[in-house]
Order: C-alpha cells, then structure tokens, then sequence
C-alpha cells in the first residue's frame, strides 16, 4: 500500500492530538537556543573587535555576556532533557494506547489478515518512531528553518555576495532530496515488513516451543529465523550504501562551502575591507547556514521512516469500530433465532453455513452436534455478533420484541470458548475478567458450580499465579476455571463452545447439572462432540458440511 502526502499528512495532523504539548514546547526551547547561537556569534565578533582595538565597549562586559549566554544555552539544554523525560513516555503510551483501543474494539472478520507479531511490530516500533518524529524532529526542523533564515539574513546584512553565493547549494539539495526520498521510502518499507517477519518467527517459536521439540524441528525454526535475519541484514546494508553515497555527495558540497567561505574572508580581510571579528562571524554563519543543510540528511531518513510507520498504523486502523453503544439487554431471559442464515468468510469461499435456520427458545438447553467443519463454531460466533451473516438473520427475542444479534445484544451472552483461555496473572484476576465487581463469595460459588474448588484447597487459594495460557495448571483445571469467569458475567443465553472437551466424564456430567441447576430461565447453547451431553438437553441441533447435505434439527 502506498498512500498520498496528502492523506499522510491529514492522518499524521489527527494522530498528533495529545502529542502537541511536548512538539511545542521542543520548538520553543528550539527557536530560543537558536536565538542565543546568533547572540553568542554577535557577542564573539563584538569581543575580538574590542580586543582589537576596532569597536568601543568594556572587555569585561563582552566576556559577562559570552558567560551569560552560555549558562542560559546550559539551561535550555536541561530544560529540554526535563521536556523528554517528563513528557515523552507520555506522548507515545497516548498513540499507542488510541491504537490499541481501535484494535481491540473495531471489528473482527474471524480470519486476520496480518500476523499478530506484525501487529505488535507496529504498534511498539512504529508507534515509537511516529511519536519520535512529532514531538522531536518536527519541532528539530522548524528550528533548523529558523536557523537557516536567521544567518541567511545575519550573512547577508554582512555580506550579500557572500550569503547568495552559499545558498547556491539549496537547488542542488532540493533535487537530490526528491531522488533521495523516493528511494529510501521503498528501503524502509523492505525493512519493516522483514522485521515484522523476524518478529513473527521468534513469537510463535517461543509460544509453541513445546511442540517443535516434539517435532524435531528446533533446527528448522532457527534456520528460518537466520534466513528471515540475513534478508534483514540484506536490506539495512543497501540502505546504509545508498545513505553513505547521498552523504558523501553533500559533504563534498559543504565542504566547498566552507572553503569558499575562508578564502572569501582571508582575501577580504587582507584587503582590509573586514575585521577580525567578521572573519570568525563569517565561518561561523556560514556553519549556521550549512547545519540545517546537514540536519536535513539526517531528518530525511527519519521522516521517510516516519511515512513508511504512518502507512502501517493506517492500515491497522483500516477496520472499522463495532457499534458497541447504548446495550440492548433482555433482563428476563432471550431466546436466539437464525433465519435462513448462509455465511463465507470470503467472497466466493466455501459456503460454511447455506441457508440455515434453528431456533433455541428462551429457557432451553440445546446440544449442536457436527463433524469438523460442519459449521458449529461459526454458529457460536453469528450469535455473539462477532460476524455478520452473508446473508438472512440471526436475533435475539422474547415475549415482547425482537432484536437483530448484533454488539449491541452481546451484553446478553455469556461465552465460554473452546481451548486454554487464560491469561498470566493470577486466578483472581482471571476471574475479574468476567465481573470486575465480583466479590470474593461470588468468586467462590462460581468455581463450585464449574467444578473447580480445587483451587481453593492451593496454598495462596484465589490468588495462585497461573503463567501464559494458564501454565501451572492441567487443560482441565484451566478449562474450569475459564467456565468460572464466565458464569460471574451477568446474561440470559451461556454458550459453551466445546468447552467441556478437557474434562473427564464424570467432571464434564457434574458441570452440566450444575449448570442446569444454577438459573432457571437461562438459555443454554453448548456445542459439543460428545453424545453423552445429550442427556441434559431439550433439543439436539446436528450439523453438517454445507457441501455435503443440508443441516437438520431435531
């Protein structure tokens, strides 16, 4: 993807918000640093003309206000480390905190289309690098600017021949910034993606690590990552080539300016048409004028490294936000309805459901059997409004109205998935998760109505630290616990989504009547490949491919 400067910009100018206080105060301290470098250039000339006998004024008094100005140049440079420090972390936790809310509340399509180490590669390291750029070199280019006009026009009051003369460099860099930046931006790009891929590699291999050991494959992985690391290498080295040479060019250009600048002086300071003091102003304005010429090579990379990190936030933005606002609840229980529902997950896929229609009526405890693929995990995420049929219609109702299932409706469900899905932390807060508000007692009955009252028989009981996908604790154990956070969450219709698979059979028949006898009134939908489920069910919904045979209910 490649997106206009003019999009860019816009998009840049909206994600500055919160960002603004630290860019402007840089830019400040910027200008009136730059501001004291041209008082300390008038005050050397002014003390060696004094010193020279070629200007009046007190030798003690010049060398008080050198002093003065550079305590005060001293002072902006701590208050410029104070800006960083104070305001800095702040800056860049605002984009990164805007754009992870946008992640986690736009919506989800149930096949994503980066890698989730891509995805953190760019909301840590682009995040940083766009945050970089706002606060610090934006503000560093308008005090280069300043800069350069301000000596421009000092040089020029001086020596107008000789200010023009200097400035003859700025077509040259003009033109080769165009050529530069074209370049470069394709670089950086090549850059990221392969770095975003670097960081996938080591992501995955660390959280399945156990299953390449028992594959054998360790090697496999390492090498990939070597692969993916020399591309990478490849990649910096052709940037730093075409980096170097640009540099070399436009040092070759400053270096004649400086040359041209000393000669300039020493021939008029032998025809005796300058002083001493506007010799050294000279070579020191001139550095003035040339320095920003020298910031701008080291903006330019930062600045195509700012638009390339730009296109990548963008693109995760992309997706657009669920309509989460103003919750439709159904307080005395709901029913769910799906009406001739068929979904894809893409345009000219295979069908997953066709035509599909099956009713779970409020107070009802539903078995949906099917083979794999028949389509009953996809069921479970229409109900949620996590997707959108492709066409027909799935909604929630009762005695007095009905309701198309969307986020909205979601505040109804309670959704116990299939797998490991805790989080690393303790079971307390694992629990939280599902009621913020819960109390210790509520906490307690939820895990005897999911079988898990182990938990309280463990030394530190509720607050047992469990690792990454609730390491230190058996599937079963995990699995129950998982159950538990979601009976804490307040809804009339429960969806369990295989989440018995980890249990034995007595446990998984405990939970069931428990779950039977917890709430009258509750809708109960529970997924399952276990026909002993069925016992406990008032209807039995079987599934099948779509393209195989049509599904049945019964």
């Amino acid at each position: 993807m490649t997106t206009s400067i003019r999009d860019l910009t816009s998009w840049l100018w909206r994600s500055s918000r919160g960002l603004r206080l630290q860019a402007a105060l840089n830019a400040l301290i910027g200008i009136m640093s730059v501001t004291l470098d041209f008082a300390f250039i008038y005050a050397t000339k002014w003390t060696i003309d004094i010193a020279t006998n070629r200007a009046e004024g007190s030798l003690r008094v010049a060398a008080y206000t050198l002093a003065g100005i550079m305590l005060s140049k001293i002072l902006l440079g701590f208050a410029r480390k104070w800006v960083g420090a104070l305001l800095g972390v702040r800056s860049q936790n605002i984009l990164q905190k805007r754009l992870f809310t946008h992640l986690l509340r736009s919506e989800w399509n149930g096949q994503e289309d980066r890698h989730s180490g891509d995805t953190l590669n760019r909301i840590e390291r682009d995040v940083r690098d766009l945050t970089s750029c706002i606060t610090e070199t934006v503000p560093a280019m308008l005090e280069v600017s300043y800069r350069f006009v301000g000596a421009f026009f000092y040089l020029f009051h001086m020596d107008a021949r000789l200010a023009c003369l200097i400035v003859c460099i700025v077509p040259c860099f003009l033109i080769l910034s165009k050529v530069y930046v074209r370049k470069m931006r394709a670089i950086t790009r090549d850059i990221r993606s392969t770095e975003s891929r670097v960081q996938s590699i080591l992501q995955e291999s660390i959280q399945h690590r156990a299953i390449l050991k028992t594959l054998e494959r360790v090697g496999t992985m390492i090498e990939k990552l070597e692969q993916t690391q020399r591309e990478l290498r490849r990649h910096v080295r052709h940037r730093a080539v075409f980096s170097s040479s640009s540099s070399t060019l436009l040092s070759i250009g400053f270096g004649t300016g400086y040359l041209v600048t000393f000669l300039w002086g020493v021939n008029s300071l032998q025809e005796g048409t300058i002083t001493y003091g506007m010799m050294i102003s000279f070579i020191q304005l001139v550095g003035q004028i040339q320095g920003p010429f020298r910031d701008m090579t080291r903006f330019i990379p930062v600045l195509i490294s700012t638009l390339t990190a730009s296109e990548r936030l963008m693109e995760l933005e992309d997706h657009p936000l669920e309509d989460d606002a103003n919750p439709i609840t159904f307080p005395d229980g709901a029913g769910v309805r799906l009406k001739d529902v068929s979904f894809y997950y893409k345009e000219g896929g295979r069908a997953i459901l066709s035509h599909f229609s099956c009713d779970f009526p409020k107070g009802t405890t539903t078995a949906i059997l099917g083979e794999t693929g028949a389509g009953k995990t996809t069921l479970i995420r229409l109900i949620l409004a996590l997707l959108r049929p492709t066409e027909g219609q799935v909604e929630m109702y009762d005695e007095a109205r009905t309701e198309k299932a969307s986020p909205r409706t979601r505040c109804n469900l309670v959704y116990v998935p299939q797998g490991n899905t805790l989080f690393s932390g303790t079971i307390r807060d694992n629990l939280l998760l599902g009621n913020p508000d819960a109390t210790e007692q509520e906490m307690r009955e939820v895990l005897e109505t999911a079988c898990a009252g182990f938990v309280m028989n463990r030394p530190d009981g509720l607050d047992t630290v469990c690792g990454e996908l609730g390491a230190g604790l058996s599937e079963g154990q995990a699995q129950r616990i998982a159950i538990a956070r979601a009976l804490l969450r307040k809804g009339s219709v429960l969806l369990l989504d295989e989440a018995t698979s980890a249990l034995d059979m007595q446990t998984e028949q405990q939970l069931l009547r428990n779950l039977s006898n917890r709430e009258a009134g509750q809708t109960i939908i529970c997924v399952t490949h276990r026909p002993a489920v069925i016992e406990y069910c008032s209807q039995v919904i079987e599934m099948k491919r779509a393209d195989a045979t049509e599904k049945t209910a019964s």
